[in-house]
């Protein structure tokens, strides 16, 4: 992998610059500033080597220990509570992820069309991408790897590529693959996007679509709970109480988010596929007892075969696989006690 620097975010076309130097790495470090690379990568679904940009942020304390964070596919590279980050209880000024105690790196998912000719993005596109992102700011070894869902995916990929940039990983609601149910209930998403946007609906199939993967990252008990209304006739038909909730959901998630992206990085989840004895990294498991997306066995197993030592954490939510968002006094109690438990904080 070879890379070079571009210019700060406002200005996407400038003129390659040098490598980051560390006195550049403290200076981002400081101001929570974001950066962009371009990068050499050898697509894992690709013919030939390309040239990929990337960007990302790092934040929180200059010179002290690295820890790297990744959300799911709709997350950014802004977790932190510095401004509106997707994470902003777990991540920021003394929050479990303290940016006083910590640097924070994050990039925004690679898709499809950054890897020019490539078939697909794989979760290993992923973990190089943020290799070559640690080699151009001159860290070694980040001190942790903290991923949930697709990024918990990509931290596993991560771990059995390049060992020897971790210490720990930490992966929430995320095993060595996707399961054969939750892949056909994505193609069925990925179907319903891509006959929208032949007819011209393009947006309306993403909001469809996120409506239906809502039903699969919540619980039972929470539809039961927020759903429990009786329906109601609207002069047309019955309206049901889930009907205005998945509604919301899907129209914010319409909102940022665009159909070829959506295709890209839900097809790089159900292509994810590792051997839990190629986990090269002792790592911390966490596991959603109510999770549909990626149930506890899955997890269980990548435990009893992973390469390295392995401990699994099983948190009773009513949330589903979106108990790592939705529960973050608990996911970060455990986030702190692991990561106090490295020694990594200074």
């Amino acid at each position: 992998m070879t890379f070079q620097a571009d210019g700060p975010p406002a200005c996407p076309d400038a003129a390659l610059a040098a490598p980051v130097s560390a006195t550049d790495l403290a200076r981002v470090a400081r101001i929570g500033g974001e950066r962009r690379l371009r990068l050499r990568l050898q697509p894992r679904h690709g013919e030939r080597a390309c040239e990929a940009r990337v960007r990302f942020a790092l934040y929180g304390a200059a010179g002290a220990p690295v820890i790297i964070v990744q959300g799911g596919i709709s997350a950014d590279r802004d977790a932190s509570a510095h401004g509106h980050g997707w994470w902003e209880e777990v991540v920021g000024p003394g929050r479990a992820i303290d940016t006083t105690r910590f640097g924070v790196l994050s990039i925004d998912w690679l898709d499809r069309s950054d890897l020019v000719d490539a078939r697909a993005v794989g979760s290993e596109d992923q973990a190089d991408a943020l290799a070559a992102v640690l080699d151009a700011l001159g860290i070694g070894q980040a001190a942790a790897y903290v991923g949930a869902s697709y990024g918990a995916m990509v931290g596993l990929a991560f771990a059995a590529r390049h060992p020897a940039r971790l210490r720990h990983l930490v992966a929430i609601a995320g095993a060595h693959r996707a399961h054969p149910l939750s892949t056909a209930l994505r193609n069925l998403q990925r179907d319903i996007v891509r006959l929208a946007t032949r007819l011209g609906e393009g947006r309306a199939g993403l909001e469809l679509a996120r409506r239906l993967a809502m039903t699969t990252y919540r619980g039972e008990r929470e539809f039961a709970e927020r759903c429990a209304g009786a329906p109601v006739f609207d002069g047309e038909r019955f309206r049901f109480a889930e009907e205005d909730w998945l509604a919301h959901a899907g129209s914010r998630f319409a909102d940022r988010f665009d159909a070829a992206r959506f295709l890209a990085l839900s097809e790089s989840i159900d292509l994810h596929a590792m051997a839990p004895e190629d986990l090269r990294v002792p790592c911390t498991l966490v596991g959603i007892s109510s999770d549909r997306v990626v149930p506890l066995a899955d997890l269980c197993e990548l435990q009893r075969r992973a390469g390295a030592a392995a401990v699994l954490h099983v948190i009773d939510s009513r949330y589903g696989h979106d108990a790592f968002l939705k529960e973050p006094a608990r996911i970060g109690a455990l986030l702190h006690e692991t990561l106090d438990s490295l020694g990594a904080c200074p």
